[in-house]
């Protein structure tokens, strides 16, 4: 089953990512601003450029916005555990995972690879079900981090943490009513960092396997956070503390 990228920033990132693109399909006219570059890329690459009707791209279009640009392209790939701990070996830093404990939300699931990327996550943790798997709407909400962040789909995230437990990380969860603040924790050495999914937050089968729970300050009336600013926080709380220690 073939999939698409929908959207001029997402399918740019994807042609400088050399994703393999089969056919993209430019919207009739359409030749301002950064769909030049799109169509540039796509030609340099050999990928074949066809211009169509804009409604046939918006009776296409699986997000909000094919902004006249969709691309055909492979199912995403998902990576397997191995190649995540593989590659967050080779970073030349302490290792970092970001495990994703059934978020639901496509909205989110994008949100939280963008700050993946742009925070030097070297992999992201996802259940094969009960949850948002990598789709065109995720890939457009990301801005294009999807083609380098990669991502594993696994059976059972308990089993999975127990794994890295093995493999030396400490495992970090979130939870409303933990006894520590966030930035009070020692975030530092090989990291796996797990958010919950939205309202239920983290199971209790996956809050036991972690090493340490901690929480962020609600002051207002909202008892939690979104679960993608929340992993934004976080994450950036964790690169403070690196740099901090350097």
């Amino acid at each position: 089953m073939s999939g698409q990228i929908e959207g001029r920033i997402p399918v740019l990132e994807a042609l400088r990512a050399g994703r393999t693109i089969n056919k993209l399909l430019v919207a009739k006219g359409a030749r301002e601003g950064s769909i030049r570059e799109v169509v540039a890329r796509a030609r340099e690459a050999g990928v074949i450029v066809q211009e169509v009707d804009r409604e046939r791209l918006d009776a296409m279009a699986r997000g909000r916005n094919h902004q006249g640009v969709i691309a055909l392209v492979a199912p995403h790939r998902y990576h397997d555990l191995d190649e995540l701990l593989a590659r967050a070996a080779e970073a030349g830093e302490d290792p970092l995972l970001l495990v994703l404990d059934g978020i639901e939300d496509p909205q989110n699931l994008g949100s939280l690879l963008r700050t993946a990327d742009a925070a030097g996550v070297h992999g992201v943790i996802i259940p094969e079900r009960r949850a948002a798997a990598v789709t065109p709407t995720v890939a457009k909400v990301s801005a294009g981090a999807v083609e380098y962040v990669p991502v594993a789909r696994v059976t059972n995230i308990a089993r999975t943490l127990e794994t890295l437990k093995e493999q030396g990380y400490w495992v970090v969860g979130t939870h409303q009513d933990a006894p520590q603040l966030y930035y009070e924790a020692r975030l530092t050495g090989p990291l796996a960092v797990v958010i919950g999914s939205e309202g239920k937050g983290m199971s209790r089968l996956v809050a036991e396997k972690c090493d340490v729970t901690v929480r962020l300050p609600m002051l207002g009336h909202v008892s939690s956070l979104n679960a993608a600013v929340a992993g934004a926080i976080l994450l950036y709380e964790i690169r403070r503390q690196r740099s901090t220690r350097k």
